[in-house]
């Protein structure tokens, strides 16, 4: 059952509904219908689908010259999913506009990651975590929430490797919300909404 509004008939900020709440039904039929949650720590859970909305491909992934070396010394190394509160608590910590990633969403997502459904990427220096994302994934699609770095080019080595790794899985759909200059130098760029959903229709 989808608990949610249709999502094209989100306000011009691409808010579709207030209220609900962080359960991993909910969650599911949030990005299983191109929706996400984003709102402040006491705040009724908010739900979002923007237009436009960025999305990064294998096709499109740029990897500059001075990464590719990077990725090319191996100075890094990189798991999946084995520290995934952990990259949650580094995607929180350090942001001077505040974050959305408050104790509540932590946990909802550890569910969701307990359950099979949220997945982590973790770069490493030796032992010390450097670096990282988190993202749910839906079948053929995966859904990028945030990602740190605690070393230069540390998150670039984690979206690299994330869509790589994952397009080797036969995911399609790799989404990255909103086009930031940094996703833009990568290869991210946007896609209407309605584009966008009918992604998310065929690949979840």
């Amino acid at each position: 059952m989808n608990p949610f509004p249709d999502p094209r008939k989100a306000s011009r900020q691409g808010l579709v509904a207030v209220g609900g709440d962080l359960s991993i039904a909910t969650l599911l039929a949030a990005y299983d219908h191109g929706i996400f949650p984003w709102f402040n720590a006491g705040e009724r859970p908010q739900w979002w689908s923007p237009d436009p909305r960025a999305v990064i491909d294998l096709d499109h992934l740029h990897i500059s010259r001075s990464l590719a070396r990077t990725l090319r010394r191996g100075s890094f190394s990189v798991s999946w999913n084995r520290q995934f509160s952990r990259v949650m608590e580094e995607c929180a910590s350090g942001r001077h506009e505040g974050t959305w990633i408050f104790p509540e969403m932590i946990d909802a997502y550890t569910s969701l990651h307990e359950a099979g459904h949220a997945h982590s990427i973790e770069v490493w220096r030796d032992d010390d975590l450097v670096g990282g994302l988190y993202g749910v994934r839906r079948r053929n699609a995966f859904f990028a929430e945030s990602m740190f770095h605690r070393e230069t080019d540390a998150s670039k080595v984690a979206l690299v490797r994330a869509v790589q790794d994952l397009w080797q899985q036969d995911v399609r759909l790799f989404d990255v919300q909103f086009l930031t200059p940094h996703l833009a130098s990568m290869g991210a760029h946007n896609i209407r909404r309605g584009e966008y959903l009918e992604r998310v229709k065929n690949h979840t």
